[in-house]
């Protein structure tokens, strides 16, 4: 008897929080003026406002790959000068 009164008692405390945590989520993404859906609309905003950045990166990165390789070659042909430069020192 004395056990069943304990997990009557345990269950009644469980379900009394259970209330109070549903009662909490509720107020933070319960309704369309709550913290989560401010959250959400502000994530949907920065997402429309930087949609455009994807393709730009897309086009600067390959702007900077035929950069690196025109520099690359001029570091060829100023290291080939330095060799010359040297052979006719000495």
């Amino acid at each position: 008897m004395l056990s069943c009164l304990a997990v009557l008692t345990l269950l009644g405390v469980v379900a009394v929080y259970l209330v109070r945590i549903t009662r909490a989520l509720e107020g933070i993404g319960g309704t369309p003026t709550s913290s989560l859906a401010k959250i959400r609309f502000g994530l949907r905003a920065i997402e429309t406002e930087t949609g455009h950045i994807r393709p730009q990166a897309a086009a600067l990165t390959e702007g900077l790959r035929a950069l690196d390789a025109g520099l690359r070659s001029v570091e060829c042909d100023l290291a080939a000068a330095l060799t010359n430069l040297k052979r006719g020192a000495g």
